[in-house]
């Protein structure tokens, strides 16, 4: 595969991506660091119980809207090729389906949430955790719906190239959060004093806060007002909607196997011991924060492979790709380079406990080695996205997550005793044989775009 990286073509795609990635990566940042907050707020002012609550509703209340969130990420796509068809009335139709499929997303998954509150003694917490984790969850699980409608609705920003306006206003709520955090765990200022539960409260207030101000700026700013207007409200959108549901459902698979596999291996590390779970939370932290950022990468590698869809260039499509993929090298090898040279100095920002930093250095090297396999796995899903390929790609991820890196990284950690560093190993394993794997067939599918005139972009990933 030859790359001229100094043609004006790959310059001027290298800028485009760039411009779209970087606010992306802010706003996947803010989201991050919005439960961090949450995290940091309950910890310090209810201690250990209100964490430990705080932190298994959420992962439980995560994985699951996880299928929601990746499903709607192949809006963005769909909108960007519209855009390029110059078909105003199409990307109307699109944005209201994504609307409809992000209802549709809330009350199923919503559902296998209040399910998972019901039995909620099926995760074999402490008596005090199994009183309070159930409404906490429960305030959090209704608290998804608004996710869903703020994730659909972006995608008509994302999708037209308009990528700040989600960074705003993820930012702006990452302050709010924070805010409403201290007032109603507290009671400060006149708030009622709602102790945990207002952590919750504070995230349901906040993802109601996000729509508002989502739905205000996409309808009062000019760059949307053309793909607003009344006029389209009477087209059909249901067959928009299955189709999102046909591709987004095995994309948030996608999500959903990788997230779920990671949650599975701390249920494992603490099979190891109260150490081992902790130094894994800790790598596991600093390997989900440069994830986010290579992810950002992704979904704007899969907006600009959409538009070269839309256009039907396939050498657009294979630049775009390109493009991402180098990006994503590039800056992953970087965060791999700077976790090697500050791991102790990263692990001691976390605990002071020597058994626990002396692990944790350990499987930060691990961390370093697999940001290249990570970054170029999420990437290669994102721009996979932009041209229709879900299927596959789904049967990919579950392969390389659950019969490669978990039963890999039990047999290394438990049968031949490695500890922690053979269930991470395992990880490693199952992230770069989705990076190989993902990766080969997108340049399959470019390939079979060349030689078939016969070969449709409208069916490239059926």
């Amino acid at each position: 595969m030859k790359i001229n990286l100094l043609s004006a073509s790959f310059k001027e795609e290298t800028s485009k991506t760039l411009s779209l990635a970087v606010p992306i990566v802010i706003a996947q940042l803010g989201t991050i660091l919005m439960g961090v907050t949450d995290n940091i707020m309950v910890g310090h002012y209810l201690g250990k119980i209100g964490l430990g609550v705080s932190g298994i509703a959420n992962s439980i209340a995560f994985v699951i809207s996880s299928i929601g969130i990746g499903g709607l990420a192949v809006v963005a796509p769909l909108i960007s090729k519209a855009k390029a068809e110059r078909n105003v009335p199409e990307v109307n139709r699109l944005f209201r389906a994504g609307l409809w499929a992000a209802l549709w997303f809330g009350l199923i998954l919503g559902a296998v949430g209040f399910i998972c509150i019901y039995f909620f003694d099926i995760f074999q917490q402490s008596p005090e955790i199994n009183q309070k984790a159930p409404t906490f969850m429960g305030i959090i699980v209704v608290s998804s719906m608004f996710v869903f409608i703020f994730v659909a609705s972006k995608q008509l920003s994302d999708g037209l190239s308009r990528t700040y306006v989600a960074m705003m206003i993820t930012i702006i709520g990452l302050i709010a959060n924070f805010i409403l955090n201290v007032l109603l765990i507290n009671g400060y200022w006149g708030f009622p004093k709602m102790g945990l539960n207002g952590s919750a409260v504070s995230t349901l207030i906040t993802r109601i806060l996000m729509v508002i101000a989502m739905f205000t700026y996409l309808f009062r700013a000019k760059t949307f007002k053309k793909y607003l207007k009344k006029k389209y409200n009477p087209l059909p959108v249901g067959d928009l909607v299955k189709y999102i549901f046909k591709i987004g459902v095995p994309s948030g698979l996608q999500f959903f196997f990788e997230i779920a596999a990671f949650s599975l291996a701390v249920v494992m590390m603490g099979w190891l011991g109260e150490n081992q779970l902790a130094a894994h939370q800790i790598a596991i932290n600093v390997a989900s924060t440069t994830y986010m950022m290579a992810a950002g990468l992704g979904v704007a590698g899969g907006i600009r492979v959409g538009e070269g869809r839309g256009l039907r260039n396939i050498q657009k499509i294979r630049t775009s790709g390109n493009v991402a993929l180098l990006l994503v090298g590039i800056f992953m090898t970087t965060m791999m380079l700077l976790i090697i040279i500050l791991k102790r100095f990263l692990v001691e920002l976390y605990i002071s406990d020597i058994e626990v930093i002396e692990i944790a250095v350990r499987l930060m090297w691990i961390a370093a080695v697999f940001q290249l396999s990570d970054g170029i796995q999420v990437v290669a899903l994102g721009i996979l996205r932009g041209i229709a390929d879900v299927n596959i790609p789904t049967w990919i991820t579950m392969f390389a997550y659950w019969v490669v890196a978990l039963p890999l990284g039990y047999f290394l950690g438990f049968t031949l005793k490695q500890d922690a560093i053979g269930v991470w190993i395992g990880l490693f394993a199952g992230l770069t044989m989705s990076a190989i794997l993902l990766t080969s067939r997108f340049y399959y599918l470019i390939g079979k775009m060349r030689k078939s005139e016969q070969y449709s972009l409208e069916t490239a990933g059926t």
